[in-house]
């Protein structure tokens, strides 16, 4: 036999056989593996629509009410115990406290608790003969059923559905070789019971976790939500770069290629200086159209209209006005041409928190104060609460980014806060470098 011929062990098994063993081995991890593992029962949420609306001192408290439910069934395994069996003291120690003690041992090691309870069965059936149900006497039964309901609340529904079998197991085997002289069995009824327990409890488990897995997927599509619309921004940003600096750089090509004919018999240093500066811009040109092929999408269509500026403003507060803000304009400083970008920037800005006043303030007043001052541009947006019948639309929360994009690029600083007559403020500072600062950073 070749090499090629041969197979894994276990290879040639069938279907079957692997799923009896996939089967026995969900058994040994759920009932045998780490069985009396330490494992305490957490608080419960007190964040649910019934616990929210408890006074804050008694809500405090409310997590611990699976601790007291286990607690309360404790009590009433005992209680049953001492009101059904008024046997000897010994007697009442293994009827009575063995399954209480396993009832209550659910809250710190769960899986042993199943065992401590169907292990203890037998003993308390024994003692408590006199009763006409086998093998689970009153307290065993309202024990035995406690254990498994609450152990399918902490667990998964495999695990209730192997308590279950191993319980219909024992009684039956109960039943056919330790019945003998008892005449009726209690193993229909516990078999009944417990499985409408532990499947009501395997639904709400079920539900439990539906709802967590909900929640982290809202968790982690709200992230992808925020970083996609923060690479949209930045592509935008960039885009509106490219057309700043694209009129720029071929308005210094043209100056450059017709600064020559402008002098007559200009000497060879000047025309080969204006050579290398038409040549770099030019090259400078390429490389910006390049770089923008990576971020632009394959259906955006540069915009025909020249960019906004500061001096559109007027036009943006009067479309702003027709729907109904009414917007007071301020403009203090002496009014000087800036840099494209800059412009541009400080015109999206107050764009964007006009828009979120409309949004979230509907009916307030609103004021933009634009400061000329030294060594850069100050914008001020302010607006009142809302008033009127019109509710506040909810929006997505990223225009704050944006604007912050934005100043972030033009190393500015920005802050954003709420007034004291409930309404919002933005303030922004933009640097705008003179003609006697340099320009350049360090390359």
């Amino acid at each position: 036999m070749t090499d090629a011929t041969k197979t894994a062990p276990g290879s040639n098994r069938s279907p079957e056989f692997r799923m009896a063993m996939d089967a026995l081995g969900g058994l040994r991890q759920d009932l045998f593996r780490d069985a009396f593992a330490y494992r305490p029962l957490p608080t419960m949420r007190t964040d649910g629509p019934l616990t929210r609306r408890l006074p804050a001192r008694i809500r405090q408290y409310a997590g611990w009410t699976p601790h007291a439910a286990v607690m309360t069934a404790t009590f009433f395994t005992l209680a049953l115990a001492y009101t059904v069996d008024s046997g000897s003291g010994l007697e009442f120690m293994i009827t009575g406290l063995v399954p209480a003690a396993a009832v209550l041992m659910t809250l710190l090691r769960p899986v042993g608790a199943w065992w401590i309870s169907i292990v203890s069965t037998p003993f308390t059936g024994v003692l408590g003969g006199h009763w006409d149900g086998w093998p689970w006497t009153p307290a065993a039964f309202l024990a035995h059923l406690t254990v498994m309901t609450v152990i399918a609340l902490r667990t998964r529904p495999r695990t209730a559905a192997w308590m279950w079998f191993g319980t219909a197991l024992y009684g039956v085997g109960a039943e056919v070789f330790l019945g003998a002289g008892y005449y009726g069995t209690d193993t229909p009824q516990m078999l009944f019971f417990s499985a409408l327990a532990l499947l009501a409890a395997s639904l709400v488990h079920i539900r439990r976790e539906a709802q967590r897995e909900v929640t982290v997927q809202r968790t982690v599509t709200a992230i992808e939500r925020d970083k996609r619309t923060l690479l949209e921004e930045r592509t935008t940003i960039a885009r509106e770069l490219h057309d700043v600096v694209a009129h720029h750089m071929s308005v210094v090509a043209i100056q450059a290629e017709a600064a020559p004919y402008r002098v007559e018999n200009p000497p060879p240093e000047l025309e080969q200086a204006f050579v290398t500066i038409r040549e770099n811009a030019v090259a400078a040109l390429t490389e910006l159209r390049r770089v923008l092929g990576v971020v632009r999408a394959e259906d955006y269509e540069a915009p025909d209209a020249p960019q906004p500026t500061l001096a559109d403003l007027d036009r943006l507060i009067a479309n702003v006005s027709e729907t109904g803000l009414d917007v007071e304009k301020v403009i203090t400083g002496a009014v000087r041409e800036l840099p494209q970008g800059v412009e541009l920037s400080a015109y999206r800005i107050v764009q964007e928190a006009l828009s979120n006043t409309l949004r979230h303030a509907p009916g307030a007043t609103a004021r933009v104060e634009v400061g000329y001052v030294l060594g850069g541009l100050g914008l001020r947006i302010v607006n009142g609460p809302a008033t009127g019948l019109v509710k506040p639309s909810p929006g997505a929360g990223h225009g704050i980014t944006g604007m912050r994009e934005r100043v972030t690029m033009l190393d500015g600083e920005m802050t954003t806060e709420e007034t004291a007559d409930g309404g919002y403020e933005v303030t922004v500072f933009l640097p705008v470098a003179s003609a006697s600062e340099p320009t350049g950073g360090q390359e």
